[in-house]
């Protein structure tokens, strides 16, 4: 018998295509809801932002921010559960138990990178930023970013490249339908941010290109944990370092980039430099192979499916 894929995974449970369309619907009709209205209203986000920040602080705006994920998480480990009476084991990987040493690896790769280059920039460019270290404000803001950015992080992961990537592969039987699709949703879903109003569309380069990172590390991971590690990471490492005020996440981070917002050509570098970068480490580690089979194959029925 053939070992399964990440994406074969999805077998292990009961699949029917209906069951993927009440937590999509769900999810996706609540955010398109608030697109709108805030649309329809010209209602600015980053003002609303400013508004509860004034009012609560940025700690409590930040936890206020971050506590729906933790229902979020739950209601997908629920539904998958007992709906496609799937364990979130085989949601989350195709080893025989979950990696946790590759999710410290991909935690610890961004976050020394992020590290790197944020106080390397601080060095050479200290009038970008200011510095903001509080101790009582920064552990608090510790406490809240190490509990709940990894549970708002790990319900991306679960429900793009977990719940999305299997469930677009075994209905569309290509992997890199799977691929595309989760990461242009993915990056979409990005588009209410206010960096978005603040930086113009060109910054969704971004945000999809971050998507299509973490599809195929997991693609040629079969599984999640890298994914899980990196977003985590990424997310974590900047809130605690480093906010600005235009951002979806404010916080009472160590430094506040102060300089004027701009995107253009720069929007580049980290998807067409410094990801292939990150996946070359990653592939160098795990001996990824077969990367045109990982990538656009197609989507075998497993053995006992037959």
């Amino acid at each position: 018998m053939r070992d399964r894929t990440f994406i074969q995974q999805a077998y292990t449970g009961k699949i029917g295509q209906w069951k993927y369309v009440i937590p999509v619907f769900l999810f996706f009709g609540l955010m398109g809801l608030n697109i709108l209205f805030s649309y329809l209203m010209d209602i600015d986000q980053s003002e609303i932002i400013a508004e509860q920040i004034e009012a609560d602080g940025k700690n409590f705006t930040f936890f206020t921010l971050l506590i729906p994920f933790a229902f979020l998480l739950f209601f997908l480990f629920i539904y998958v559960k007992f709906v496609h009476q799937q364990s979130i084991k085989s949601l989350t990987t195709s080893r025989k138990k979950i990696d946790w040493s590759r999710v410290g690896f991909s935690f610890l790769l961004v976050s020394i990178f992020i590290s790197l280059m944020t106080f390397g920039d601080y060095f050479f460019r200290p009038d970008a930023y200011e510095m903001n270290f509080d101790f009582s404000q920064f552990i608090v803001l510790a406490a809240i970013a190490i509990i709940l950015v990894p549970i708002q992080t790990s319900f991306e992961e679960y429900m793009f490249r977990g719940y999305l990537m299997q469930g677009i592969g075994v209905i569309s039987r290509y992997r890199w339908v799977a691929l595309i699709l989760t990461s242009l949703i993915f990056g979409l879903m990005h588009f209410a941010n206010p960096e978005v109003s603040v930086l113009g569309p060109v910054i969704m380069i971004s945000y999809i290109g971050t998507g299509f990172l973490l599809g195929i590390m997991t693609l040629m991971d079969e599984g999640l944990e890298l994914a899980l590690g990196f977003h985590a990471g990424n997310n974590l490492i900047t809130a605690l370092l480093v906010t600005a005020n235009w951002t979806a996440f404010q916080t009472d981070s160590v430094l506040i980039y102060t300089e004027k917002p701009t995107a253009g050509f720069d929007v580049l570098i980290p998807v067409l430099v410094i990801y292939p970068i990150y996946l070359l480490i990653m592939a160098k580690v795990y001996k990824w192979k077969n990367w045109n089979s990982k990538l656009f194959g197609k989507v075998e029925l497993p053995d006992n499916e037959l």
